[in-house]
């Protein structure tokens, strides 16, 4: 039942969305400081698995007009991913930086199973999911990834994966740092 209620709720977050009737309750946050309290409130369950979490905390224009919890949520949905589709042990490394256009930029970087180059294009479209063959020992519905990329888009903001199978995975989520 907790999943299925977690799986309605999803949808029914999607479908605000979608209907652009969600309403964000941004404040202003230092990035580089959720980002690595993030990081640090996830490192026991990456610890648990026996792997490792790093983070490198570089940007120096960080601070931005966002909505906490939802980006919280999408954080916390990109490491999540990372345990989920890990490959031995788990090497997580979360980092922030600036690049030359000023933006802010996030990265979730691991080194697990990875996603093949044509189900790269798919992976932020709702209800999909990369097949895995007659393997089903990872749960889900699909929806992690389209709420990552429609939250980092109402943000203003891009969100892209670079990926290989069997060499791992990273997320890149790139920001303006103008306010809003």
């Amino acid at each position: 039942t907790k999943r299925l209620r977690f799986l309605v709720e999803k949808v029914l977050q999607m479908s605000m969305f979608d209907k652009k009737k969600a309403v964000f309750k941004k404040k202003e946050l230092d990035l580089n400081e959720m980002v690595e309290n993030t990081a640090k409130s996830f490192s026991l369950r990456v610890e648990h698995t026996g792997g490792k979490i790093y983070t490198e905390i570089e940007a120096i224009d960080s601070t931005m007009y966002v909505d906490e919890m939802h980006f919280q949520n999408v954080i916390f949905n990109l490491m999540d991913n990372a345990v989920k589709y890990r490959r031995g042990t788990l090497i997580l490394t979360i980092s922030t930086t600036n690049n030359d256009k000023g933006h802010l930029v996030i990265s979730i970087e691991d080194n697990g199973i990875g996603i093949a180059k044509d189900h790269l294009k798919n992976i932020f479209d709702k209800f999909y999911r990369v097949p895995t063959g007659n393997v089903h020992n990872v749960k889900g519905f699909g929806l992690g990834l389209a709420y990552v990329a429609r939250i980092i888009k109402l943000h203003h903001g891009t969100v892209r994966a670079e990926s290989a199978v069997n060499i791992g995975t990273k997320f890149v989520i790139e920001l303006p740092t103008t306010k809003m």
